[in-house]
C-alpha cells in the first residue's frame, strides 16, 4: 500500500443520503461530525423541517459538545434541547428551526 492509498477514499462516488427530521450521528467519522451537522441543518431548513432530533449518543459528551456547539452558533436555530425519554435522552438534542 502506498502512503496515497491511506488517504483516498474507498469510495468512487459521492452517496446521496435521504433527508429526514432525524439524523443519527453514529455512522459519521467524529471528524466528519461537525460539517455533517451544519450540511444536515442547512438541507433540513431548506425542506421546511420545523423541529429536527441529531442523535450523537451518550458517550462522554464530545459529540453532544460538538452538535450543541453548531447549534448554538447558527442563526436559524431557535432553540434546542436534550431528547426527552422517547427521543433519545441525552443521547440526541432536539432542535427547532426558524423556517419562515
Amino acid at each position: 500500500m502506498s502512503d496515497n492509498d491511506a488517504t483516498e477514499s474507498p469510495f468512487p462516488e459521492t452517496i446521496d443520503l435521504e433527508i429526514t427530521d432525524s439524523l443519527d450521528l453514529h455512522a459519521f467519522h467524529p471528524r466528519d461530525i461537525a460539517n455533517v451537522t451544519r450540511a444536515y441543518l442547512d438541507e433540513a431548513r431548506n425542506r421546511g423541517f420545523r423541529f429536527v432530533r441529531i442523535i450523537h449518543g451518550k458517550g462522554i459528551g464530545v459529540q453532544r459538545e460538538t452538535v450543541r456547539k453548531i447549534l448554538s452558533e447558527t442563526d436559524f436555530v431557535l432553540k434546542f434541547k436534550t431528547g426527552d425519554e422517547l427521543s433519545g435522552g441525552w443521547g440526541a438534542t432536539v432542535a427547532t428551526l426558524d423556517v419562515d
